[in-house]
């Protein structure tokens, strides 16, 4: 089975755009994994004052990986790296197989993985 490790700004743009990003990645057949790292990003944006439009997303991104629990893998990635972006990209250049599931411009060009993304605002993609 394949599997699919997810980036924050990943959740946070499909719960933005309304995107049921657990439902399409089962139907892809892969299995996925989110980090601790990633969940703790979600709750200080919930908790930030300066990242107020990116607040709700937050909340119901949190929502919904509550309600899905059972639908994922939490992973902790802490002996990867220094940051979250750092300790993904470490941990896919030890596991190829992992498909990673970013927004984030530059991870995407430092990590050779095959890469799982939104295109036309509404369609998970892996390229």
């Amino acid at each position: 089975m394949k599997i699919t490790i997810l980036d924050t700004n990943f959740i946070l743009t499909c719960v933005k755009q309304k995107i049921d990003f657990f439902e399409e990645i089962k139907f892809m057949g892969m299995e996925i994994l989110i980090p601790e790292q990633v969940i703790n990003e979600l709750k200080k944006v919930v908790n930030s004052k300066k990242k107020f439009h990116f607040r709700k997303d937050a909340e119901l991104s949190l929502k919904l990986l509550e309600k899905e629990k059972n639908s994922f893998k939490k992973i902790d990635l802490l002996k990867y790296g220094k940051n979250t972006d750092k300790r993904l990209k470490n941990f896919t250049e030890k596991n190829k197989n992992i498909i990673i599931a970013t927004l984030d411009r530059e991870l995407k060009n430092k990590i050779k993985n095959p890469k799982l993304v939104i295109r036309e605002k509404n369609k998970l993609e892996v390229i």
